[in-house]
């Protein structure tokens, strides 16, 4: 699709109607979605609508983070333990 045809990008065979201002690709009636008083096209609305969500939700205790925990344990376990040691040895 060549830009700026007058032809929309998504649909050549349909006349342009606006310019998506994130792309800047010609797009038809059917593709234009007006999002806080601008012209998108559903890619660049899609994209936006996600950036504005923010990043996925976190699960606080995962398997991995659970065995992180208990390595932790155990690495700390085993210095206090080589401490005493060494210091009942001395």
């Amino acid at each position: 699709m060549i830009q700026g045809s007058g032809r929309c990008h998504y649909h050549p065979e349909r006349t342009g109607l606006g310019i998506c201002v994130e792309c800047r690709r010609v797009i038809c009636r059917e593709c234009t979605t007006q999002f806080e008083g601008i012209n998108r096209c559903a890619s660049c609305l899609g994209k936006r609508l996600q950036a504005l969500e923010g990043p996925a939700e976190r699960r606080d205790w995962s398997v991995g983070n659970v065995l992180l925990a208990l390595l932790g344990v155990g690495v700390v376990y085993v210095g206090v333990w080589v401490l005493s040691t060494m210091a009942s040895g001395f």
